[in-house]
Parts: structure tokens; sequence; C-alpha cells
């Protein structure tokens, strides 16, 4: 694993301009003179997967057993530097919809956030002739499982769902016939299988009997695999129980992987989100991981039935299939699991295009860096329809085809956006930004150190740079960038919340870790003449006065 972790970031898309007004949707509709067009479209599949780490497949790590997400690979493109804008369930899934990044769309948390004024990049697909399919964990607004506009067949679960019927029901309930249920096409039907097979089976009856076979298709199979608490069907149980499993070596908790890190990462290790007491349940984290191996099996199960189809239906060669996870995870590194946070494990995602009959390279990697706010650009432009102005990603299709280069990619700063969420509260609200190779990362609202990675050097991130001499330069630059990026379409600077009603997961273990001091170099004598230079700007000579421990003012408003 420790090979592939140094594949590291080679930059981003181009951002493109954001209208400040969301557009009316407008398209091609579908008519009998269009009818020939339209047989030209190509079909679409997105699979999208749930907390999958971007090595946790086959083809690239040994003894993890993935033969169809692999036969992609071979068969496509691998894109090892996939990321997301923002690294949490809601947020970037509202991206992948709307092509907007959340400071702009609004999902800023799991807490239930308002869709109104959105538009799901599948209403433009309808617009095109496309009969479109929602399968799976939709998540945004989990006090309803109603279909949202966009699909002609609708079938979800409120919230994050559960893997089996049962689960979470008393044993008086289960004994009552009481079943986890389904929305489907509006009705509450009762679940009756394992989440991964039974929305699998969904999707092909849809496939195989309930579209119009005239017309193009766009399915969105969306899994709540593999989702912690993971748990796997019976017949995967004991897969994988000899596996051996190799954990990063920044999970131990010793000076040298401290050094440099923000308080909240040290103090998040005896948290519900950190690698002694992960969910405050039972540390073994190897066990854990075996359980996400085992989870992602039937996700590898239902990818077989998918490309089994296509091929006995003569599908295969007009049908693009694209396989990606809604964020990374950590499994120990820097003491840390889940995500939400701007480290590799967490913004990185696998990502696997397949179309052998419309020019996708097969089995190539592409090191260009591609975010989840390309996708919804790209889904419509495989369906010949053009990029409504709102959306801020762009087309990928020209990359997987090989008719864009890597340098004609041009890609710009990757910008990265997370906000503190108060049910979960031991990661602060995170602003990132990564640009040839090095990532500069902010919090905001705590008493905190800001981080610094050449990750060209430390793909790992394990030397924090921000007071390195020789980065200063592209510390203070970076950090105006970030700013300046930051703003919504509206060019506001704004940190939007949720409301709170309870305090939050706050448990911490007693007997683990307690809170980190605060950096050494941070504790200074009373009433220097320098306490108050830091309230300006840095700047080369504000470092001189300091370094000479004189007060420093700028010679103009800074």
């Amino acid at each position: 694993m420790s090979k592939l972790r140094r594949i590291i970031l080679s930059g981003c898309a181009a951002m493109a301009s954001v209208a400040l007004a969301t557009p009316a949707i407008s398209g091609p509709t579908s008519t009998p003179a269009a009818q020939a067009q339209e047989a030209q479209q190509p079909n679409i599949i997105f699979v999208l997967v749930d907390d999958l780490r971007f090595d946790m497949m086959g083809f690239l790590n040994p003894g993890l057993k993935t033969p169809n997400i692999d036969f992609l690979a071979r068969n496509g493109t691998y894109f090892p530097n996939a990321v997301v804008t923002s690294s949490l369930c809601s947020p970037s899934r509202a991206t992948i919809l709307t092509g907007q990044t959340a400071r702009n769309h609004g999902v800023v948390d799991n807490n239930n956030s308002s869709e109104d004024g959105l538009i799901f990049f599948p209403s433009y697909l309808q617009k095109a002739g496309y009969q479109t399919a929602f399968f799976g964990k939709w998540h945004m607004g989990f006090d309803t499982d109603a279909p949202r506009p966009g699909f002609d067949k609708w079938v979800s679960f409120k919230g994050q769902g559960t893997y089996f019927p049962t689960e979470r029901l008393s044993p008086a309930q289960r004994a009552a016939g009481e079943r986890q249920m389904l929305n489907v096409d509006g009705r509450e039907v009762k679940r009756t299988g394992y989440i991964t097979d039974e929305l699998t089976d969904y999707t092909m009856d849809w496939l195989e009997k309930g579209r119009d076979k005239s017309k193009p298709f766009f399915v969105y199979l969306s899994h709540k695999a593999v989702h912690s608490d993971a748990l796997p069907p019976e017949r995967y149980r004991d897969q994988y129980k000899d596996l051996d499993i190799r954990l990063p070596d920044t999970l131990a908790n010793t000076p040298e992987n401290n050094a440099g890190k923000p308080l909240w990462v040290q103090n998040q290790r005896n948290s519900w989100h950190g690698a002694d007491n992960p969910y405050t349940g039972k540390p073994d984290l190897k066990e854990r991981v075996r359980d996400i191996y085992r989870t992602l099996s039937p996700v590898d199960d239902s990818l077989g039935r998918i490309l089994a189809y296509l091929k006995k239906n003569r599908l295969e060669k007009n049908t693009m299939i694209v396989f990606y996870s809604d964020n990374g995870f950590l499994i120990g590194d820097h003491g840390l699991i889940d995500k939400r946070n701007a480290y590799e494990p967490s913004v990185r995602v696998p990502m696997v295009v397949y179309a052998p009959g419309l020019g996708v390279a097969k089995g190539a990697t592409n090191p260009a860096l591609v975010r989840n706010l390309d996708l919804a650009p790209t889904f419509l432009d495989v369906a010949h329809v053009a990029k409504p102005g709102q959306m801020e990603g762009s087309s990928f299709l020209g990359l997987a085809e090989g008719k864009v280069t890597l340098a004609d990619w041009k890609p710009s700063d990757f910008i990265y956006e997370y906000y503190w969420e108060w049910t979960f509260p031991q990661t602060p609200t995170t602003f990132a930004i990564e640009r040839d190779r090095v990532k500069y990362i902010q919090y905001h609202g705590v008493w905190d150190t800001e981080e610094l990675y050449d990750l060209a050097k430390d793909p790992e991130e394990r030397r924090n740079l921000i007071d390195d001499p020789a980065y200063f330069d592209a510390k203070v630059s970076l950090r105006k960038a970030l700013f300046a990026q930051l703003a919504n379409a509206r060019g506001q600077h704004a940190v939007p919340y949720t409301e709170k009603t309870s305090p939050g997961v706050v448990y911490r273990v007693e007997g683990g870790t307690h809170a980190a001091d605060f950096p050494a170099g941070w504790y200074k004598p009373a009433d220097l003449p320098t306490k108050m230079n830091d309230i300006f700007p840095d700047s080369p000579a504000k470092t001189k006065a300091t370094e000479a421990g004189k007060p420093y003012f700028p010679q103009k408003p800074e």
C-alpha cells in the first residue's frame, strides 16, 4: 500500500465561471425527427460507492479480490488522481449532481441541508431524450426519500439506510413482520434482502423490463456500501479472514508523527473519528478494513451482473461506465479514521472509466487530476448536451478519449472546502488549496496551526512546512489564492452552518489520550516587543523585525 500512496495529485481542471442565477432547464426534446441522433447517444451507467479509499481496488492492492472492477481498469482508463472538493457524503453527492461546489449549491453537511433551487444534471439528460433511473443512497434531505426531479425511475431510502432489512429493528418489530423500507417511485415497499444485492436487482429489472429500449439510458446506481460500519452479507462473512492488513506508518502516536500536526488532529485520535477508538468501539482497525473489503465484494458482484447484461444485449460498445466514490477514507493515517479533512486519503477517490466503443483508452492510467465537480459536465458532454452556465467543472471526456493531452488539460488550483458539522465536531472547518503539488491547509474558528506540504517530496504529508523559510513565498501566495477562489457565485466569503440541536458526538474513551499541548514555539516570555507582530500579513519585512526582536508596523496598510 505504501507504494500506492505515492501516486500523488498532479493538479486540477480549470474551473469554469459560475453564473449568479440558475437558468431554466432547456435542451432538445425526443421527437421522431431526432430519433436517429438519439440512437447514437451513448448509454451511461454511474456506479457510486460510499467511503471507498483510493487504493481499495484489487488491481492496486494485492490480496483484495475485485475481478469486475479490475476488468473495468484493464479495459478502460484508471484515473489515480481523482479527488473530491468536499469529502463528506451529502456535500460531495450534491456536487456530483449539480456540478457546483458546496459554497454554491449550499448542501454543506449531512444534517438535512436544503435542495431548494438546485438543478440535478439528469434533468438535462431527460430533455435530451434519455430515460434516467436512480437506485440507492441519496442522503440529502434525510427526512424524505421521495423521488427527486430528473429521474424517470426512483428507488431510494431515507438517510444512511441499513445493510439488512431487519437492521435497527427490535425483536418485537421483526416478529411483527416490520422491515426497513424503500421508496419505489413514490410507494413505500418493504426491504427483502441485502442492500447491495437488492439495489442491483432493481437496477437489472429496470434495464431488462422497465425502460423504453428505443431511448438511451442513464443509470445512477448509488450504493450504501462500503460505509462504516461495513457489514458484509453472509456469503462473504469469512472472506479475507487470513489476509494481513498493512496499516499506515503514520498511525503510531509518536512525537515524530505528531510533529507539526494541528492540535485537532492529535485530539481526534481518542474520538469517534480517531484511530485509537474508531466510532468509540473496538479499535481493531485491521478487522474493520477486512469488513470493508468483504462489503466491497457484493459491489463487485453487482458490476459483474451489469457487465454481463451489457454484453448479452450487445450494449457494451455504446455504454460508458464510471466507477467512483463520494469521498476517500483514512485507515489510521495520522491517527485518524473517516474522511472530512484535507489529507490525501480523504480527498482522493477511486475512479475508473470504461467505454470500449467510445474511444476511451484501454488499460490506460491517466494522471490528470479530475474532481467530482467534473462529473456532471462530462455526462452531459457524453450525451451531446451543452454545459449549463451554473456548472463550475469541466468535461474530462476528451481526456478519457485521448483527444486532450495532459498538457492541454491545464489544471488550475484544486480548492477544498469542509464546513464544521456540529453532530461530529471533531473536525474543524477546513479550507485547502493545492498548486503544483504543494498543498496549503487552513482552519476556521480554531486556535491551531496551518499546514503546508510538498506532495512531490512528501506524499504521505508527514512534514509540515508552514514555518519553513524555503516555502515562505508559497505559503503567502497560496493563502491569497485560496481566499480569492473560495468566494461564492455572489462574491461572498461566508461560512454556512446548519441548526444545532444537541451537543453532537463528543464522546472520548476514559483512559485514552488526553488533549494535546500547543506547539512549543507558541510559548514565549510575557510582554515581548514582538507580541502584536502577527496581526499583520506575513512579509519579509515582518520576519526581519520579529527575528530582531522588534515590533513591526507596516509602512502602509496591509
